[in-house]
């Protein structure tokens, strides 16, 4: 039987990509957690080049960087597919990924402000995303998931990302998943978040909200 090993923070929308896609794909695996302020030693020899999780450890072989463990995984274990067989919606699967994971800086920015005009500036960036995936995404408004009837590797890269904007909402009393604006965005979250393997492995939020708030007064400062 192969061992499999996923180092990772729990709060990480990353490693939560490459978790959901684990279990997704009904694979066993060790979760190794990581502390963000003390890394352990496997970091930095697994990956020695940007020292970051998620990494994968497959057979003694690391692999990191999430999109290319996920498609890893998606090779070796090709039950339950989660990336399109068809070699054109394969290339757009990709070219959504990389899309939600460029939504990284913008959330970024609204995780570091620290008044509310940088938080106006940061939440109208990540409306920009959103508005594109809005139109572009779901102009078949029949479609339940990014791959129509099932879950594929584009839900779960929004949805990692979009699991931690809900916990900026909590943390900064702000609201950035409006319906009126984003209906269709909005539906395939609350149909995504709520498959039984997806609610299962979700981040306790209250666990996230403190988490979240005590890195913004270690960063930023007590104030």
């Amino acid at each position: 039987m192969t061992e499999v090993k996923l180092h990772g923070f729990w709060y990480s929308p990353f490693t939560l990509k490459v978790k959901w896609t684990l279990e997704l794909k009904g694979i066993p695996y060790e979760n190794i957690e990581e502390d963000r302020f003390n890394m352990s030693v496997q970091i930095f020899q697994y990956n020695p080049i940007y020292k970051r999780t998620p990494i994968l450890v497959h057979d003694g072989k690391p692999l990191c960087e999430s999109t290319i463990i996920v498609e890893y995984i998606d090779q070796i274990w090709p039950e339950n597919p989660l990336f399109p067989i068809d070699s054109y919606e394969r290339a757009l699967a990709r070219f959504w990924i990389k899309y939600a994971d460029d939504m990284v800086s913008a959330i970024r920015l609204l995780a570091l402000s620290s008044n509310s005009e940088e938080q106006v500036k940061a939440i109208e960036k990540i409306w920009e995303h959103l508005r594109v995936v809005e139109d572009r995404c779901f102009n078949d408004h029949e479609k339940k998931f990014f791959g129509g009837d099932t879950i594929n590797i584009v839900d779960i890269a929004f949805g990692s990302m979009v699991k931690f904007i809900t916990v900026l909402e909590d943390a900064l009393e702000v609201k950035i998943l409006e319906y009126e604006k984003f209906p269709h965005f909005h539906l395939w979250y609350n149909n995504f978040k709520n498959v039984p393997i997806i609610k299962e492995n979700l981040p306790d939020q209250d666990k996230m909200l403190a988490f979240l708030k005590f890195s913004r007064e270690k960063l930023l400062g007590s104030s």
